[in-house]
């Protein structure tokens, strides 16, 4: 079943007298317990799409279906709501609030619901216990390494139970052992619970832990064997004189 529906999809920017496209007319469709990975340079619409994803940001024109509701449409306090519930995002930098606890930063989410307090002590229990932080509870951000303080932040993005989890390089900070924890916790939760996963990564490896892996290149998405041509044509040599006279007289 289809769960996200993109279609025609962009987003358009104005600085000074440019107007900057980082998504173009792009149509995307995203199955219920999907793994994607997207990849892509710096500036090709990665984490514009993201944010289009999670209600942060709305399309300048096109639709955007989440679960057969257009959030393009939706006004901001709508979005507001739907996104408290719908959406679990995870951040390269953790975003903890560093004032808080680990079991507070988790808890934050479900305080923009009406739950009783039990309620909510159980669900941010079972999602500590759930990415194995449980004995670090009461611990603060500062005293926790980088594995740790992203495993409270996929904690926090799961206590909500929504529908689509969002990770915007989510092992970019991380060492290799650390990068692979989280990877295969969020493999977990994927083929486990049955949560759908959007990810967007620079880092090859963490591909093989998605279903699914679609490269964007300025705004649009393009085939993995387009990209390595213009890799390509880009690190070939220019030609040498002789070449290129051939060429202009073979054209002419």
């Amino acid at each position: 079943m289809t769960l996200i529906e993109c279609r025609q999809l962009c987003r358009t920017y104005r600085r000074g007298e440019n107007v900057i496209m980082p998504l173009k007319e792009l149509d995307l469709d995203i199955e219920s317990g999907a793994f994607l990975a997207l990849m892509g340079p710096s500036g090709s619409g990665k984490t514009t799409l993201l944010n289009l994803l999670a209600g942060i940001d709305r399309p300048t024109s096109g639709s955007l279906t989440v679960d057969g509701q257009d959030i393009a449409r939706l006004s901001r306090g709508q979005l507001a709501s739907w996104r408290s519930h719908a959406v679990g995002y995870i951040f390269q930098l953790y975003n903890l609030v560093p004032v808080l606890t680990a079991y507070e930063n988790v808890e934050l989410p479900l305080l923009l619901h009406k739950i009783p307090k039990r309620e909510r002590h159980d669900r941010v229990a079972s999602s500590l216990d759930l990415v194995g932080i449980a004995d670090r509870h009461d611990h603060f951000p500062r005293q926790l390494s980088g594995g740790q303080e992203q495993r409270v932040a996929i904690a926090r993005a799961i206590v909500t139970d929504p529908t689509i989890i969002l990770a915007d390089e989510p092992t970019g900070d991380l060492d290799k052992e650390a990068a692979t924890n989280i990877m295969r916790l969020l493999q977990q939760l994927n083929q486990e619970l049955g949560k759908t996963l959007v990810m967007v990564t620079h880092d090859p490896k963490t591909t093989e832990y998605a279903q699914r892996t679609l490269h964007l290149e300025k705004g649009q998405l393009v085939e993995p064997g387009i990209l390595e041509m213009e890799s390509n044509r880009n690190d070939k040599p220019d030609a040498s004189p002789t070449e290129a006279t051939i060429a202009q007289e073979a054209s002419s």
